[in-house]
């Protein structure tokens, strides 16, 4: 039960994108050229998906616990730091160059469009740079507070 859940909300999401035009890179980078050919709409589709998203939130958090799981898993870091901004920065500006968000481009990828196989290879790639990244920093952290 919980994998067919698992992947109706999938398919929801990725029905979501198609249908807000999400899979269309030129919509995305067209809402960030405000000086050029700006198209608001993807502003509606982020207050639609809110307008979903916050009710859910509140209906789901009223329950003592998720329907598959012992307790709710939410992250208890509160604190805004360099690492938190840097990768929303980054986030942002490859979301405007590329046009695509990480997520909406997976259901795109079955299109087998070049573009977006390039760029769901890079994302792959760059996760696995940025964990050895911070593997790395966080030995050498370690390996500097052992010399000390």
């Amino acid at each position: 039960m919980e994998k067919l859940l698992v992947y109706i909300s999938g398919l929801l999401f990725g029905l979501g994108v198609s249908v807000g035009g999400m899979a269309n890179p030129a919509k995305v980078q067209n809402f960030f050229d405000v000086a050029g050919v700006w198209d608001p709409s993807l502003a509606l589709v982020m207050g639609g998906a809110l307008a979903v998203t916050i009710p859910g939130y509140r209906l789901v958090f009223r329950r003592q616990k998720p329907l598959f799981e012992q307790k709710f898993s939410v992250p208890t870091n509160r604190i805004i730091d360099r690492k938190l901004i840097g990768g929303s920065a980054i986030f942002g500006i490859g979301w405007g160059i590329a046009g695509f968000c990480p997520g909406a481009s997976m259901p795109v990828v079955s299109t087998l469009n070049p573009d977006v196989l390039i760029f769901t290879a890079a994302l792959i790639v760059g996760i696995f740079l940025a964990k050895l990244m911070m593997n790395f920093t966080e030995n050498r952290r370690a390996r500097t507070l052992a010399a000390e």
